[in-house]
């Protein structure tokens, strides 16, 4: 089984990959990680995200073991994660590691940008998960702050917006919707109520 999962920074599409695949027994990938690992990678070197050649390296050369770290979650990485995942030549590496992944028995739950649309376009089950960008902005802003870290919630939707644009604008491999996606507007739901309405979309496609 191979469910693809989409959707925009802070919607929720991680915690319920993760979810699903604990009750359904599969093994999870969170395709972002890839891309947080490679702009660390490129930030730890001193170099810089936007140079399309320094990216493609980072992303061939890639250590599975940066993927454990806790900076993936630092905001400058993910700033430069979404950066480097509007270059086609670190899409194009990547690529074959998560359709690996996916195909390897018994399946998985794979969630991304663009999961359904070009990695896994044959996935049996796909969902979109979505939120307004006030209550994305809002999680992000109280995650940060029960990390202690400082956080100001303009300055937070802000670039949750920007990213929103960057993601959506990339010429290559751009997020939206798949056509046979169910989308699941995470917004005024919890986790219990979201991985409720996935499992339900699982039923209906299987």
């Amino acid at each position: 089984m191979i469910i693809a999962i989409d959707g925009p920074a802070g919607a929720g599409k991680g915690t319920l990959g993760l979810a699903l695949a604990k009750c359904l027994g599969l093994r999870h990938l969170d395709t972002g990680g890839l891309y947080r690992a490679t702009a660390l990678q490129i930030l730890r070197a001193g170099g810089d995200p936007n140079d399309p050649e320094t990216a493609e390296r980072a992303a061939r050369a890639l250590d599975e073991g940066v993927l454990g770290s806790p900076d993936l979650r630092r905001p400058d990485v993910g700033t430069a994660a979404s950066v480097v995942a509007a270059i086609p030549a670190v899409r194009q590496a990547l690529l074959d590691f998560q359709r690996a992944f996916a195909n390897t028995p018994p399946g998985a739950v794979v969630d991304g940008r663009d999961i359904g649309t070009v990695v896994l376009p044959d996935a049996p089950v796909k969902l979109y998960v979505t939120a307004s960008a006030e209550e994305r902005a809002r999680r992000r802003h109280k995650e940060l702050l029960e990390r202690g870290e400082a956080s100001i919630y303009q300055r937070v939707r802000a670039e949750i917006e920007a990213r929103d644009a960057r993601d959506a604008g990339r010429a290559v491999a751009p997020m939206r919707k798949a056509d046979d996606a169910v989308e699941i507007d995470t917004t005024d739901l919890d986790p219990e109520q979201v991985l409720a309405r996935a499992l339900a979309a699982i039923d209906a496609r299987t």
